[in-house]
This record gives structure tokens, sequence and C-alpha cells, in this order.
């Protein structure tokens, strides 16, 4: 039985020479064996190439990132297939099909995961982050960040490994299993930072993610992703920010784990305002990052807004919930607590002079407004404010994941991407 060791669990560039080999010698799927480190095994001496269609290896390159042990010989099966003349891809009941869309998926929603939460620590001449991904999405990501941010050298650490970008290349090293806090992680980096740079290797090129769909978006344009680096705020912002970290104006403080103050561009024309952090948001420490956050980010690409141009905020910055077992289950703020909260979305509007406050739900719309606001009936007006500032009022994400799934469901959502795009337009024209 031939056998392929692969360099690392993504080896795109070996699993993809190896399968040219393997394919154009005739060797059936059944008769590989996949491994990954060791001795490589010589593969059969083959000459010739053959091509499959881009959206297959769309879907190869992202589900090869899955932490799945049998997908090397899952989308090898798929590839040999094709160049035998199936339209594989063309079944979606194909289960070998299902299953590595099922991978694929799981690995960008990971990476979109990944960006999401990650937080960098300043550490020397680099920032320096550390996340525990339930895929290989480090490579992918890592290429993604160095790509838009070049002149930030950074070094993203996981259980399986380590990226580190210089501003001129990019390498991966050995990882930390655990992390028990930001102190852990830095001493972990004091220790062993000269030795992890030296032993680090050159990546594999692995494929960023893509949309699945037969007109894949060019590798040199990727998804809008939510990376926020720290930024140079204005420093009235910044001293804002760290009052906040200690305000009681109301009781909220007592309950919540922390203040969580709005993020983003300081030279944002738009800001974002929602009503109050989630479960994720307040143990996080950073605006939409749980599911309406996620939801939030693909609307906002979809729409062709880039997070990082924006600038998000709660109009109230603690957690109201009332606890359920071990669930914290959210509450509305009343009026009182939006009121008393005000101060905090007042000094970023005074700081930011955005040009658009773009107000999601009916809170975040009396924090602006300062009325009680009937979104089903304003939403997707703009309106001039006494400060010269435009508004404009649309559904809360949050609101769409209680919609049924279904055609419902999808229709709230494509209602919102609509607004977003609006926004846009809107923006463009102020």
């Amino acid at each position: 039985m031939p056998e392929v060791v692969l360099n690392s669990e993504t080896d795109w560039t070996g699993w993809r020479a190896a399968t040219r080999a393997l394919v154009l010698a005739g060797v059936e799927p059944r008769e590989v064996f996949w491994a990954v480190g060791g001795v490589p095994v010589a593969l059969p001496d083959s000459r010739g190439s053959f091509a499959v269609s881009r959206s297959l290896v769309a879907l190869a390159g992202q589900a090869i990132q899955a932490r799945e042990p049998e997908r090397f010989g899952l989308l090898y099966s798929l590839v040999w297939r094709a160049h035998a003349g199936e339209a594989v891809l063309d079944d979606p009941d194909d289960p070998d099909v299902r299953l590595a869309r099922r991978l694929a998926l799981a690995v960008r929603a990971e990476a979109h995961r990944m960006r999401t939460h990650l937080r960098f620590l300043p550490m020397g001449d680099r920032l320096l982050g550390w996340y525990a991904p339930a895929h290989y999405v480090l490579e992918a990501n890592a290429q993604l960040l160095a790509r838009r941010f070049p002149a930030e050298p950074f070094s993203v650490i996981t259980p399986d490994s380590s990226a580190h970008w210089d501003g001129a290349s990019l390498r991966f090293g050995a990882g930390l299993a655990r992390v028990a806090d930001d102190d852990t992680l830095c001493a972990w980096w004091e220790a062993h930072e000269p030795a992890i740079l030296a032993e680090s290797r050159v990546g594999t090129a692995v494929p960023e993610a893509e949309a699945l769909d037969e007109a894949p978006r060019p590798l040199d344009e990727p998804a809008i992703g939510p990376v926020v680096f720290p930024i140079a705020v204005a420093s009235a912002l910044t001293a804002a920010r760290r009052e906040a970290e200690r305000c009681e104006r109301c009781t909220l403080c007592g309950p919540a784990t922390q203040t969580v103050f709005g993020e983003g561009s300081a030279d944002a024309t738009v800001l974002f305002v929602g009503e109050q952090p989630g479960d994720q948001e307040d143990v996080i420490g950073r605006p939409f990052v749980g599911p309406a956050g996620q939801l939030l980010d693909q609307a906002l690409e979809e729409a062709g807004i880039d997070r990082r141009g924006i600038y998000i905020t709660y109009a109230v910055k603690h957690f109201k919930y009332e606890p359920r077992g071990r669930r914290r289950i959210h509450v509305s703020p009343s009026p009182e607590e939006i009121a008393a909260c005000g101060i905090w979305l007042d000094a970023e509007r005074a700081c930011l002079r955005p040009k658009l406050l773009v107000v999601m739900g009916g809170s975040a719309a009396r924090a602006v407004l300062g009325r009680p606001v009937a979104v089903t009936r304003e939403r997707g007006q703009a309106m001039r404010l006494a400060d010269g500032q435009m508004a404009f009022v649309t559904v809360h994400p949050s609101y769409l994941l209680r919609v049924p799934e279904g055609e419902a469901q999808a229709r709230e959502y494509r209602a919102f991407v609509r607004d977003l795009i609006a926004v846009r337009d809107l923006v463009d024209r102020l």
C-alpha cells in the first residue's frame, strides 16, 4: 500500500504534489495510506498534469484544514473521481461531497471565529496573541494578517504551532498547549522567543477561506474579517475608556464581568451602535464577538463594508442578565440604564465625530434619538440629528437569530444586508 507522509497537518503543497503523482500513476484511493510527520516516502515517478475545477480546489483547500484524520484520503478520492470524469460536485447528496463541504464550512467558521476572538498584547517589537482553534486555521489566518497589516510584526501562538511575521517573512514554529492568563503567555514568550524564532519554518501557503461557489473570490481579495489590532485613538477617548472601566453610574456594573467599550478605527466615518454586550462579549471584553457579532460580520462582508474601517459600540456598556442555572440570559436594559450609560456613547460620538450612526435595535435607537422607537416602522430611515450627524435605523443582528430557521430567517437576513448596503451608499454621499 503506497504511503504518503506530509510535513504538517496543513501541508497543502505536499498533499497536492502527492495527489498529482498518485492519480497520474493510477493509484486508487483505497490503496493509499496518509500520515503526518516522520520520514518522507518516495512517490511514484509520474510526468504530466491534469486539471480539476477551481471549485474542487477551493473545497479541498479549506477541508484540508479540518481537524479530521481521514480528510486527506477523502479529498484524494474526490480528485480521483473528478479525474475519471465524474462531476463530483454536481451531486449535493453524494456522501463524500457532503462530508467535504461540512468540513470546509467548519473550517471557514473557525477561521472567522479565531479572527473575532484573537486579542493582541504589546511585547517588545511585536504584538503577541494566543488562541486555541478547533481546526488547523492558523496558517491561513496568519497569511491574512500579514497581508492586511504588513508593517505590524506579530506572533500568534496556538496549542498546535505558532505564526511569526516580522514585516518581511512569515514563519511557523512551536506552540503552547495551555495559557492560564496573559502573564503566563508573556513569561513563556520571553523565555522561549529566541529558540522559537530560530527554529521556525516557512509555511505551506494553505489557501485562505473562500466562499464555496462556482466563482470563488480571487486569492488577492480575502474575505473581510473582524481582525482589530490596537489603534492609536484620540487621548480624550482613551481617557473615557479608562474611566468607563470604573463606571458605577447604574447597578449593572455589579454583576457584569467588565465594561465593554467600543472599538474600531479612530478615523471611522460610521459608528454602529448595538444594545449591550452579550455573554461572550462580557467575558472576552470586546464588542460583537458572539453569535450576533459573527452574523453582523457576515452581513457587513456581503454589503461591502470593512469592519476595520468602522467603529462599533453599545448603548449600554455592561451586560444585563438573569442567571438561569449555569446560563446567563440576556435582559433588555431599562430606559434609566440607557440614560445613565449615555455619557460614554456621547464621549465616543464627540471624539470620533462620525458622519453616520447606525442604530441597531430599539435600545440603541432610544439612546441616540432620545425617544422610544418602533424599529419596524422607522427601519431604513436616515434622519438628521441635532448635532448635524445622521442616524440610520435598522434591526439588531440578534433579532435575526431569534427568527425561526428557514425561509423566514433567510428573508430577514437579506433585508438586513440591504439595510447595510443602503448604509454604505449613504456614507458615500455624505
